[in-house]
């Protein structure tokens, strides 16, 4: 399998609570009206953006050939973080300043593409302190991280939260190791704050394997998880239909242009309802998109600036 390689977030702590910069030019909480669910037919195409080197905006430049639609639903924000404070032993939601400027800038970063029909989610990654989503020491804690990230969620006008449980380090800074019932708890509670919005697993880390405790099974609460090794087939280990998962993973423009293809076609002839796809940079990248979306959509991409 392919190591997952990706930028890390290593600047300064900075609570959610201390984040006070409004949105400009839209409402977070009903952010700007969204545009018809896309016509196309095929699996849901999901593309993550490193917002440290790219800007959001590039998901809603590729276009169908055929008709125009979107060839991406879902936009992921490359990410924001589980953070742990020493003096309160506890975890909070971090911002980078990119992330943060993503945020703020809801109004040209985020609304455009949702105006267009494609949902917007974050992203939320361990930042080596220790904390991490399967360690919450009590139910109360893992509550309150839920809190932080559904007001996060209303606050910018987002779509929802994808779970990456990578990069935590487990035991930094005093803190517990991989625990039962932690994640169960913070997925039961965020489920709770936001009914109608996309939660996601990124199926890796011990979060994603620990998601029964007490009688309660989370999976059903996911409405997507897919695989996190680019340029593999491997099916999620959760109990969803096929319909809300992506054994397929892919790079663009990191991995081969037959591989993207061999794996959208196999998406399609075993009927999984999802693609992955990571690190859309600002280049014209619709030979590789093409690669996936003729095979998905019966159609080349095109890319416009």
């Amino acid at each position: 399998m392919f190591t997952l390689v990706r930028s890390r977030v290593r600047t300064a702590a900075l609570a959610l609570s201390a984040v006070a910069a409004l949105l400009t030019g839209a409402t977070a909480a009903t952010g700007a009206a969204a545009a018809p669910a896309p016509a196309k037919q095929g699996p849901t195409s999901v593309a993550y953006v490193e917002v440290n080197n790219n800007s959001m905006l590039n998901v809603g430049k590729y276009t169908l050939a055929s008709d125009g639609d979107n060839v991406f639903d879902v936009a992921v924000i490359f990410a924001a973080n589980i953070n742990y404070d020493t003096a309160t032993k506890s975890a909070y939601l971090y911002f980078n300043e990119n992330v943060q400027r993503v945020l703020d800038n809801a109004a040209t970063q985020i609304r455009p593409l949702q105006q267009k029909g494609i949902k917007v989610v974050l992203s939320v990654l361990g930042n080596h302190q220790g904390a991490g989503f399967a360690n919450f020491p009590s139910q109360q804690a893992a509550s309150a991280f839920a809190g932080q990230l559904s007001d996060a969620v209303a606050k910018y006008g987002l779509d929802g939260i994808d779970f990456d449980d990578e990069y935590a380090e487990y035991g930094n800074n005093g803190t517990g190791q991989p625990n039962a019932s932690s994640f169960v708890q913070l997925v039961t509670a965020l489920r709770a704050n936001m009914p109608d919005k996309i939660i996601s697993l990124y199926n890796i880390g011990p979060a994603a394997s620990r998601l029964s405790y007490g009688g309660v099974d989370i999976s059903s609460k996911f409405d997507y998880a897919w695989n996190p090794y680019y340029g593999t087939w491997q099916v999620p280990g959760i109990a969803l239909p096929k319909s809300k998962l992506s054994p397929a993973a892919v790079e663009i423009g990191g991995t081969a242009q037959s591989t993207v293809a061999d794996l959208a076609r196999r998406t399609v002839s075993e009927g999984y309802g999802v693609y992955l796809t990571y690190n859309l940079d600002g280049a014209d990248r619709s030979a590789d998109v093409s690669a996936f979306t003729r095979e998905l959509y019966g159609s080349a991409a095109v890319y416009t600036p």
